[in-house]
Formats: structure tokens, sequence, C-alpha cells
């Protein structure tokens, strides 16, 4: 399969949406598989963006945004499963956070509740984990990331709104939600985040940390009104 990334977004807003098994990662089965978004964000104006969920080829995202004169700042982690920030799952070793390390210093973002489990999943360490509470923002450059606790996949699932963004790791899916039978999991919790998901405004563009549908992205309107969880 020949590799055709998204293009970044237009504008002071850095951001792009990419594929694993087809942006990058392009021969691992596994990341073919799993589907994997990860996301750019940043500041065209400074050069600096963060990686959200970066796994598999690592090296890759790094080049990839450096081809578009970028340089990773950061990393923002939906919750510590090892498609999203790396480590041991199915009998696979997946490529994380820990190896973006070798690559780029920089400060590893999770909800307080995840910490823990990020820190188990991918032996990274507190000195590299910067713990948050819900409502907290991010800045790179002059982008502004507001993080939010939606608890249910994991513990610490979090969700990050930037302009007109949200990006909903395994919390929210354009058709389903994240699984609930997990370690760490809780079904109530998932009710509630996904309650206060519905709140958004209908013109937010809900990009899911998985492309389990024809589209990669859509309005939130549309999610509404066509996925089963907000019947």
């Amino acid at each position: 399969m020949t590799a055709t990334p998204t293009p970044p977004s237009a504008g002071p807003l850095y951001f792009r949406q990419l594929l694993s098994g087809r942006d990058f990662a392009v021969n691992d089965p596994l990341a073919s598989q799993m589907v994997n978004f990860v996301y750019a964000v940043g500041d065209h104006r400074t050069g600096e963006c963060v990686l959200v969920d970066p796994a598999y080829a690592v090296r890759e995202l790094v080049e990839l945004v450096g081809a578009d004169g970028m340089s990773v700042s950061g990393v923002l982690a939906t919750h510590y499963h090892p498609d999203h920030v790396g480590g041991s799952m199915m009998g696979h070793s997946i490529e994380g956070i820990a190896e973006l390390l070798h690559h780029v210093d920089c400060p590893i973002h999770v909800h307080r509740d995840e910490t823990e489990w990020v820190r188990t999943t991918t032996s990274v360490t507190d000195d590299h984990l910067v713990g948050h509470e819900s409502g907290d923002v991010v800045t790179v450059g002059g982008v502004e990331i507001t993080l939010v606790h939606t608890p249910g996949h994991t513990p610490g699932s979090q969700c990050f709104f930037v302009d007109d963004r949200l990006i909903a790791g395994d919390t929210l899916f354009l058709e389903g939600c994240g699984r609930t039978d997990l370690p760490g999991s809780d079904p109530a919790k998932m009710a509630e985040s996904l309650q206060r998901l519905g709140e958004v405004p209908d013109s937010t563009i809900l990009f899911p940390g998985h492309r389990y549908s024809v589209a990669g992205s859509a309005t939130m309107d549309i999610v509404k009104e066509t996925n089963f969880v907000f019947a």
C-alpha cells in the first residue's frame, strides 16, 4: 500500500491526521489492522507541535512533521493502551512514547488518573510524565489545547479540544464508543462522559482514535444523529 498522508491544515494552526498502516508504519501488519490515528497539533508560526498518541513507528512520525517544517515539543496521551502510547499487546511489542523519547526529549501530558497506568505500560518515568486535571490547557506556540477528562474506557481517558476540533481518542468514535470491559473500564463513567460530549456544539469536528468508519472525521451534529450511543 502506498502512503498518502493527509496534508496539514492551512493558517496558524498546524493540524494533521495520520493513519497507521497508511501514512506511517506501512509495512506493519498490526498497525494496518488496528487503524490508529495519530494527530499532530501545533503552530505554523513557531514550528512547534505535539503528537497525540504516537505509536508504531515513532521516528517516521517525527520525520513526517519535520518535512512540514515542524518539530515535536510534547506528547498528549488520550489513554494508556499500548496501541496509543506503546507497550506490549497481544504478544506484540509496539513502539510508543518510550522510543519517542530517544529522538525527542519532551513532556508527556496525561490525565493524573492515568499516570500510573501509562508508567506501568510504557516504563516511562515520572520525570517525563505530566499529570493534568480536567480543564487544563496545554499551549503549543500560540495554540491552546484544552484537556477534558472523559473516564470510562480507562480511568484517565481524556479528550482534547483545539479550535473547532475534538480529538476523542477511544472515548467516542464516529460509530460507537470505546470498550468498557477492559482493565480500568467503567460503563457508568463512560455513560457520563458520552453525555458530556453530547453537549459539544454541533459544528465541532470529531476526530476519533481509530478509523472504524469510512470517514475519518465528522461534525458532531452528524455524530449525534447517526451514532447509536446518543440514541
